[in-house]
C-alpha cells in the first residue's frame, strides 16, 4: 500500500505525517503552499474541495481531517498499537481528544496566530486569553501524563504536539503555567518518527 499525504510544513498536517511514519505506512508527501494560496487552485480543490490540509489520497479515495487520518492509520496498522482500536470505550476517548484538538484548541490558537489582518488591542488580548484557557484545560484535565493518555503513547500525542509547538513559538506556553504540556512537547519531539517528520518538512524542534 502506498498513499500520498498533502501537507503544508509546520501546519496541523504534521499530525498525520507523524501518524504515517509511526505506522510504517509507505507514503509520499506533496507540499501545498498555503501562503501562496495553492490550496485554492483547481488542482488541489479536486483533491480536497474544502481547500485545506491534510488530505490523504488512498487507493479507496481521499480522507481529510487529522482526526480521521489518525484513526485510519491506527486501524490500518493495529499491530503498531498507535491507538486502543480493540477497546470501544478507550478508542472513543482517543477520538474525542482528537476531536477536541480539531474543534477547540486549533481554532483558538489559530485565531491568535493566523488572523489576517493580525489582531490588535483588546481583540488580541481576548483571543490570547481564550487560547490560554484551552491550554489550561489540556494542562489540568485532559493530559494524563507523561503521554496524553498516561503511560501509553498514541497518535493523539503527535496531534497535541502541533499546538504545543505553535504555543511555544508564540511565547504562550509558559513553563510555570504549563509544566505538563512543556514536558510533553519535549518528550514527543524526542521520538524518532517525529524527528524524521521535522526533517522531512524542513523544521526543527522548538
Amino acid at each position: 500500500m502506498s498513499v500520498t499525504l498533502f501537507i503544508s510544513p509546520g501546519a496541523c498536517a504534521m499530525a498525520s505525517h507523524v501518524a504515517l511514519l509511526e505506522a510504517g505506512i509507505d507514503h509520499e508527501t506533496q507540499v501545498v503552499d498555503l501562503r501562496t494560496g495553492q490550496q485554492r487552485t483547481p488542482e488541489y480543490l479536486a483533491v480536497n474541495p474544502a481547500g485545506s490540509t491534510p488530505a490523504l489520497k488512498t487507493d479507496q479515495g481521499v480522507i481529510t481531517q487529522n482526526a480521521a487520518i489518525l484513526a485510519w492509520a491506527a486501524q490500518t496498522r493495529p499491530d503498531k498499537s498507535l491507538a486502543p482500536v480493540d477497546d470501544a470505550f478507550a478508542f472513543a476517548r482517543f477520538n474525542a481528544f482528537n476531536g477536541w484538538l480539531a474543534s477547540s484548541l486549533h481554532p483558538a490558537l489559530g485565531k491568535v496566530l493566523f488572523s489576517r489582518p493580525p489582531l490588535e488591542g483588546e481583540a488580541k488580548t481576548q483571543a490570547i486569553e481564550f487560547a490560554l484557557s484551552k491550554l489550561d484545560l489540556a494542562e489540568s484535565h485532559l493530559v494524563e501524563g507523561p503521554w496524553a493518555f498516561g503511560e501509553t503513547w498514541t497518535l493523539t500525542d503527535g496531534y497535541l504536539m502541533v499546538f504545543e509547538r505553535w504555543a511555544r513559538q508564540a511565547k504562550l506556553l509558559d513553563t510555570a503555567r504549563f509544566p505538563k504540556l512543556n514536558a510533553h512537547l519535549d518528550k514527543v519531539q524526542s521520538r524518532d518518527a517525529v524527528k524524521r517528520m521535522l526533517a522531512d518538512e524542513g523544521l526543527e524542534a522548538v
